[in-house]
């Protein structure tokens, strides 16, 4: 769902596009490393309601069990008479479909079947529905009682491949060096600041200790530990420091929502306010349930000119971030202007400035149109905001500026990819776009199919820009004086790398992370004046680790269609290598995601390090739906969007089939995985091929996907409509009727065993979704010999947990799982 984390370690790798149902833990995963570089009530239509019965279980017709003794799954009870509808309904008030479909609605509506609809809760606090969850986490947690000493060894695994108290890469800003640390036995980072003594940053003398500075002066500013105190979820989202350096402003959820409440620190008194709503502005997001309503909840922010003048983003019911404000005065006497909102439903909004400090920007966004908005930030300009270029249908752009033009990122003209092109920095400006040149007069990125564009990054002196070639991450240095264009080279084949944080325009080097899936993460530095001197600043500690012994390649998979070829990257123990070579199949972990244009990439994560020891290969499938390809792996007609997204799930299977057919592995021996989006991709695979795999992690995985998708009361329901399309329309709801999973379960089927989890607060997968899942598949297969677990953490939203102790236990407990099934436990 909704873009990348808000946190510094997004930066690294950041897109303002929005997406909805993205992230994955695999993405997830990526931040935390990334991080550790450079720093985690209307109902649809039902039926009438039966009445409950005084038990919602009923007896079980199957049990699992273990160590003699019989484990009964909870059977929540059906109301069989209960849909919800699709298409056009009479009086309604909930929105049906986006304001400039011209697609026509089913009519009359079509019912389709719910029967555990009665499991969704807006509120999250219906006792019959939190017991129902509670004894399904006993139910989990019974049935692998006897991992707990495994999970213990995991576990220490994964805080075994760490380097407890760390810190990030140092990044000038002003007169200090920013960076974040972490120390031994506590969960969350600390914000430190040291200053600037020198152009270079020297942490030759730290010792490693917790006690011990990295840089001469070094002061905490943020300690997210003490924020944290006696909560169970604490994630902190945007950190910025004001103009003169004295003030921090930082959002803050506490309950795993994404509702985040915005606070400002005096850096020299201490201080600490948090902004309150001022005359009701955006109460619409507020689901509070008795806490303090009066705290201004926001999505992002940025601060101005001066550190009197703070921009901040509020959410509507659906927590789709609508409106942008100015907040001036913010600490004595402050003073709200609406700048501008979107009322388009299929629009998310975000703020930010360039990095030259010249302009905020207000984009408004669908997953097809967008359009930006500025207004310069000088002390004196009292200007309303302005359009960059009105938007125009299927019209992508974002919009950098620098040297007096906005340089621009679009697909304008229907080009497969994005392109890279400049004008005037003025308004309504489409009619002045042109193509950036280089000095041969060759276009640098002319949008078409052979690479992609993703970003562009504006200096003094250069642009910096993130795209894709040959299906791996690449990055360009454009000078702008000269129009030379320089694309960095790395030794590996295949390995990930993006732009580090930067916050001054005026840098004469940039810093970028890489990494692949045998190379721990490093930042580079790498000059701007054209030398090939390249120094590495700092590179992640893996204890332990011997990279010599590991193995990673890229192969290619022929799609079913016999013309598309689907990138594979495999990474493995030598060893485990050598028996597949020598015709011994062996246990693999097949992962896949395959929706928004997002990338898996081929990076390194410690988290598979337990499954590699074990003698499993690890295998991401980069199928369509994704972007590693470039836009058009993920846009009809050969995509995986819309009426071409059965593609995803065909694109895994085939990939699952051969690598059995190739006598890698078996199906014995096989598991797959995938979250959120990725969790529906499994959900689909199952239902098309459950023979194939042994045991599936489902990570709050997306499975109602009609019934999800034809209610616009469900946050982030209407702006999916393009992505998925809209069951409600008739063009649409055949289709994804057809691969739904909770639509296609097959009955007296036997499904792979299933580790199915979910997030109470999760406001981007609801938690029902999954609740409803396991539920249909034991009911459809009473006696499928595999455990369908479903694991609901009551105190967390999408992202799993906050602190990072308890979410390397969550991993242990996945993997143990995964692992016992396997018999690798």
């Amino acid at each position: 769902m909704n873009n990348f984390l808000p946190s510094a370690a997004a930066s690294l790798f950041s897109s303002k596009f929005q997406f909805s149902r993205l992230i994955s833990l695999q993405s997830h995963r990526r931040l935390l490393l990334a991080s550790s570089l450079l720093a985690a009530n209307a109902q649809a239509f039902f039926a009438p309601r039966s009445a409950a019965p005084s038990s919602i279980y009923t007896s079980s017709n199957r049990s699992m069990s273990t160590n003699n003794a019989i484990i009964v799954p909870p059977i929540p009870r059906r109301e069989e008479n209960r849909t919800v509808y699709a298409g056009k309904l009479p009086n309604s008030y909930l929105l049906r479909q986006s304001n400039d479909s011209t697609e026509p609605l089913l009519s009359p509506p079509i019912s389709i079947p719910d029967p555990y609809g009665w499991l969704r809760d807006d509120t999250r606090s219906n006792p019959e529905i939190l017991s129902h969850l509670q004894k399904e986490n006993e139910y989990s947690s019974m049935l692998t009682a006897h991992l707990k000493p495994f999970q213990e060894r995991l576990y220490q695994e994964f805080l075994n491949s760490i380097q407890e108290t760390d810190y990030t890469t140092p990044r000038p800003h002003g007169d200090y060096w920013y960076y974040t640390r972490t120390y031994e036995g506590l969960s969350y980072s600390t914000y430190v600041r040291a200053p600037k003594y020198n152009a270079e940053y020297d942490s030759s003398k730290w010792d490693g200790g917790k006690d011990t500075k990295v840089l001469e002066g070094e002061v905490t500013y943020l300690d997210v530990n003490a924020l944290a105190a006696n909560r169970e979820y604490c994630h902190v989202g945007g950190v910025s420091i004001s103009p003169s350096h004295r003030y921090v402003a930082y959002s803050v959820d506490y309950v795993g929502d994404e509702v985040y409440e915005l606070h400002v620190r005096d850096l020299e008194s201490g201080e600490d306010v948090v902004l309150e709503k001022i005359n009701d502005n955006d109460t619409s997001c507020d689901e509070s349930g008795g806490a303090d309503t009066s705290k201004l909840e926001i999505d992002d922010f940025v601060w101005g000119s001066d550190d009197d003048t703070l921009y901040y983003v509020t959410m509507d019911e659906q927590h789709r971030p609508y409106r942008l404000y100015q907040r001036t005065s913010w600490k004595n006497s402050p003073i709200d202007t609406l700048l501008k909102e979107e009322l388009d439903d299929l629009y998310w909004c975000s703020v930010s400035k360039s990095l030259d400090e010249k302009y905020i920007f207000f984009e408004m966004a669908s997953k097809e149109t967008s359009e930006v908005w500025f207004l310069p930030i000088t002390e004196t300009s009292s200007e309303e905001m302005k359009c960059v270029a009105p938007r125009r249908n299927k019209v992508l752009y974002e919009v950098e500026h620098g040297k007096g033009q906005w340089f621009i990122v679009t697909n304008v003209d229907n080009s497969p990819n994005m392109k890279l092109m400049s004008s005037p920095a003025v308004e309504n400006s489409s009619t002045q776009w042109k193509l950036v040149t280089d000095a041969s007069d060759q276009t640098i990125f002319d949008g078409s199919v052979s690479k992609a564009l993703d970003s562009v990054s504006v200096f003094d002196t250069h642009l910096a820009l993130e795209g894709r070639e040959g299906g791996i991450p690449r990055i360009c240095l454009y000078d702008i004086e000269s129009k030379t264009n320089t694309r960095l080279e790395f030794e590996e084949s295949a390995y990930d790398v993006g732009l580090g944080a930067h916050y001054e325009s005026n840098a004469k080097s940039i810093v970028v992370s890489y990494n692949s899936m045998v190379t721990p993460p490093s930042s580079i530095e790498i000059p701007l004046d054209g030398s090939d001197e390249r120094k590495v600043l700092k590179a992640k500690s893996v204890p332990g680790y011997n990279k010599d012994v590991f193995g990673c390649d890229r192969i290619e998979v022929l799609s079913r269609d016999g013309k598309t070829w689907i990138p594979v990257s495999i990474v493995f123990k030598k060893d485990t290598m050598e028996k597949v070579k020598s015709g011994e199949t062996v246990p693999l972990h097949l992962y896949g995601y395959g929706s928004y244009g997002a990338c898996m990439e081929a990076d390194f994560d410690i988290t598979r390090l337990p499954l590699l020891d074990r003698g499993m290969i690890y295998a991401i499938a980069h199928i369509r739906g994704g972007g590693e390809m470039g836009r058009q792996w993920y846009e009809e007609p050969n995509g995986a969007k819309y009426l071409c997204k059965k593609n995803t799930f065909n694109d895994f299977v085939d990939v699952a089939k051969y690598l059995v057919d190739e006598k890698w592995t078996s199906p014995d021996k096989m598991s797959c995985e995938g979250r959120s989006a990725g969790g529906l991709l499994i959900g689909a695979v199952l239902n098309q091929a459950p023979e194939l795999f042994r045991a599936a992690i489902l990570g709050v995985p997306f499975v109602d996907v009609v019934v999800t998708m034809t209610d616009s009361s469900i946050p982030l329901t209407s702006g999916e409509w393009v992505e998925w399309g809209n069951p409600n329309e008739a063009k649409f709801y055949q289709y994804m009727m057809e691969y739904s999973p909770m639509n296609n379960i097959q009955k007296d089927k036997t499904y792979p065993a299933c580790w199915i989890t979910g997030g109470l607060h999760d406001p981007r997968v609801a938690y029902w979704e999954p609740a409803k899942y396991a539920a249909t598949i034991r009911h459809l297969n009473p006696n499928n010999p595999h455990p369908i677990c479903l694991k609901l953490d009551l105190t967390v939203g999408h992202f799993s947990a906050s602190d990072r102790y308890k979410y390397f236990r969550e991993m242990s407990i996945d993997y143990s799982f995964l692992l016992d099934q396997l018999k690798l436990a």
